[in-house]
């Protein structure tokens, strides 16, 4: 079984997010999405509030598993029997950081792959910092979040 880990903080979850999980559980036999806890971060929405939107978003895809970790994702993905990391490029501006990222965990772990997947055109200019910045003006960010993600950021921004 090729079981695949997607990581990220999915502070919010974005379509650009479930675009690239999405083609990737078309591509492996499982994928697990694996939300970050970072706490060098003030995220907007706790870990608990981030697994449940993307469980919601994502219920539909049968071979897709949330989970939350902290530490190294090469030791997470070990310890999860993964093959490989997913990661999404939205742009060039993405590649860098993605290359050091891809190359540091290469080196401590020889055995798991990185896999990019381009995000497809319609979500390429979409972050979560993009996604935040337009809900707390009050923005239209309905095509750009999942429905369970837009009615959240309404909440915490009382639109």
């Amino acid at each position: 079984m090729k079981i695949v880990v997607c990581p990220g903080s999915f502070d919010p979850l974005t379509n650009g997010h479930v675009d690239i999980i999405t083609r990737a559980s078309q591509i492996f036999d499982k994928v697990i999405v694996a939300v970050l806890h970072n706490p060098n971060k003030k995220p907007l929405f706790t870990m608990e509030e981030r697994e449940e939107m993307i469980r919601v978003a994502l219920a539909d895809l049968k071979n897709v598993e949330v989970d939350a970790f902290s530490g190294l994702l090469v030791d997470y993905a070990r310890q999860r029997g993964a093959c490989a990391i997913v990661r999404g490029l939205r742009a060039v501006s993405d590649f860098e950081f993605e290359l050091m990222q891809a190359s540091v965990n290469r080196k401590l772990a020889p055995e798991l792959e990185t896999v990019y997947m381009m995000t497809s055109n319609d979500f390429s200019f979409l972050s979560s910092s993009v996604v935040k910045e337009v809900a707390a003006f009050r923005g239209d960010v309905s095509c750009m979040v999942p429905e369970i993600v837009a009615a959240k950021l309404s909440e915490k921004f009382r639109l």
